[in-house]
């Protein structure tokens, strides 16, 4: 289990999140909902340890994350909004590079070519890939070292439908095995994966429900997006 004890963090005058608060259990794909600026971000950020909250705390395990955090950050991938790769590489090249980094077997490569879906594109410069399949570079490059536990900041950004559905598709098969985290401010991307929703807006949790529930989510999250854009 991974504890979110009343996170905060501020730049400056801006304040980012405002006390957050809650648990993820192993299997759920939780979908952070919210408009750009909400929070979503700087929260994941947090999570995989790229910043240090100005208070509160993470829990993976009961294990406090500042206390830990080389080990537990071996358990996370996290693939940030930009999804930042080596243009020169070859797909499996990359991959291959990465396992070295986190000297992790190489044997495992052809696994997650497959499991990605990169079983026509792992021959490729990664500058000839789609939008679509540099996207499933990056999650099979999060998902080298096997973690338990999966941060996915705007995964689907930029995707066309057909490519949108296949990452979905993908992430509901790797909940099998994962704890899935992925933020979105496309209400039906969220409905159509997550097993339940949080909805920030200006660094507050203003909803966690289970999907079942997603109904008074949708009225909020609207309610917000129209204020947001007034």
């Amino acid at each position: 289990m991974i504890q979110i004890k009343n996170l905060s963090k501020a730049y400056g005058e801006l304040t980012a999140l405002s006390d957050v608060s809650f648990n993820m259990d192993k299997g759920e794909i939780i979908g952070l909902l919210g408009v750009n600026g909400a929070g979503k971000s700087t929260l994941m950020k947090i999570l995989c340890g790229v910043l240090v909250p100005d208070s509160g705390e993470v829990f993976f395990d009961e294990k406090p994350f500042d206390e830990n955090k080389s080990e537990i950050k071996k358990r996370i991938g996290y693939l940030s909004e930009d999804n930042p790769l080596y243009d020169d590489m070859y797909v499996r090249e990359y991959l291959e590079y990465t396992a070295g980094i986190y000297h992790v077997d190489k044997k495992r490569i052809p696994f997650l070519i497959e499991q990605t879906g990169l079983q026509r594109e792992y021959k490729k410069k990664i500058r000839e890939l789609s939008k679509g399949n540099r996207q499933r570079t990056g999650i099979a490059q999060v998902l080298i070292n096997d973690p338990e536990f999966l941060i996915l900041d705007e995964a689907t950004s930029g995707l066309d439908p057909n490519q949108r559905e296949s990452l979905m598709n993908l992430l509901k098969r790797l909940s099998d095995f994962q704890t899935i985290l992925f933020s979105s401010h496309i209400l039906q991307e969220v409905k159509g994966i997550s097993s339940r929703v949080i909805l920030l807006d200006q660094g507050e949790i203003k909803a966690d429900k289970q999907i079942g529930e997603i109904g008074s989510i949708e009225n909020l999250f609207h309610t917000l997006t129209n204020e947001n854009n007034s």
